[in-house]
């Protein structure tokens, strides 16, 4: 019996465009997805005859609930080698083997320079303006050379960040729970002992920290106080580590000079959400690992995923 693989979020329409699937065309049907499934009920309703499931990153959860309710489901696919929505214990307890992919840090790096320096530079609003036809020069831009650049979190991509800000001139200090005065002279940054210091000290913020127990809502409403009016805030890391009401609060009140967010508490945002419409802000979809190359990794692993679950030797499993 041939098996059927689904793949979600495929908004591009580029799954089977960036990878080769004939190795498993034989014994599997592949059928990408570009319609978001809004809610539990729609997942399970497209996933009702798959077998196989390729999962974008950490947009569509798989907790026991819906796990249960799959029971032709025998592999899931998920694009990294880390994933918060997946019940594994769930999975493992109906026979559902996860696979994970390599990723690319260099993808998140080069939007949060995006992103960065777009604010910086007022582009988003200088080019809306020259093609409306409206006047001629309307912001004045922020200079990155000899400002200070605070990032918090110094891993694979913080320190990778900190080098073109490094390159740009800028001061660059970092503060992590577990960062070490070793770490920061490693990366050539300077070690800030504690966030407030780093948040009130800096010109630009940057996160980068994975989500978890201890990062979530770590920049609430009294961190964010702590910011310049002439600071600006980006966030390529995860929604639930900015309190969003509260970034929405000082974004309209002009507290910060704006923020750069690629993350969202809700994705794909809702046409209502209040983050589409909030002043100050330089929103992208959550394209920080949306590259060509990110894709070719994610979907040709799947790809090999597969293929080994079906030979009976699975790789790169999860957790």
């Amino acid at each position: 019996m041939r098996l059927r693989c689904v793949v979600l979020d495929d908004f591009q329409r580029v799954a089977t465009e960036v990878a080769d699937w004939t190795p498993v065309a034989d014994d599997v049907d592949v059928v990408s997805l570009a319609a978001h499934p809004g809610s539990e009920d729609a997942l399970v309703a497209a996933l009702a005859d798959a077998d196989i499931v390729v999962t974008l990153r950490e947009r569509v959860a798989f907790p026991a609930s819906v796990i249960a309710r799959l029971p032709r489901l025998r592999l899931i696919v998920a694009s990294g080698m880390r994933n918060s929505v997946i019940d594994y214990a769930a999975a493992e307890a109906h026979g559902v083997t996860v696979c994970g992919t390599a990723s690319s840090s260099t993808p998140p790096v080069e939007l949060t320079w995006a992103l960065l320096l777009g604010l910086a530079r007022g582009l988003v609003e200088e080019s809306n303006g020259l093609r409306e036809g409206g006047p001629w020069q309307r912001t004045v831009g922020a200079d990155l050379h000899g400002r200070r650049l605070g990032l918090l979190g110094l891993g694979k991509i913080g320190s990778r960040v900190a080098q073109v800000g490094l390159a740009f001139g800028m001061k660059v200090g970092a503060w992590s729970r577990n960062l070490t005065p070793e770490r920061a002279d490693e990366v050539g940054v300077e070690y800030v002992p504690d966030k407030e210091t780093l948040l009130a000290e800096s010109d630009f913020v940057s996160v980068h920290l994975a989500l978890g127990d201890r990062s979530r809502g770590l920049l609430g409403a009294a961190e964010l106080a702590l910011l310049k009016p002439t600071a600006y805030l980006v966030n390529t890391s995860r929604a639930a580590i900015v309190d969003q009401d509260a970034l929405l609060a000082a974004l309209r009140e002009g507290r910060i000079a704006g923020a750069g967010v690629d993350v969202f508490d809700i994705e794909p945002l809702p046409a209502d959400h209040p983050m589409r419409s909030a002043p100050r802000l330089l929103a992208t979809p959550h394209l920080g690992y949306v590259t060509r190359g990110n894709y070719a990794t994610y979907y040709g692993q799947a790809v090999e995923a597969v293929r080994a679950y079906l030979a009976g030797a699975p790789v790169r499993r999860l957790p």
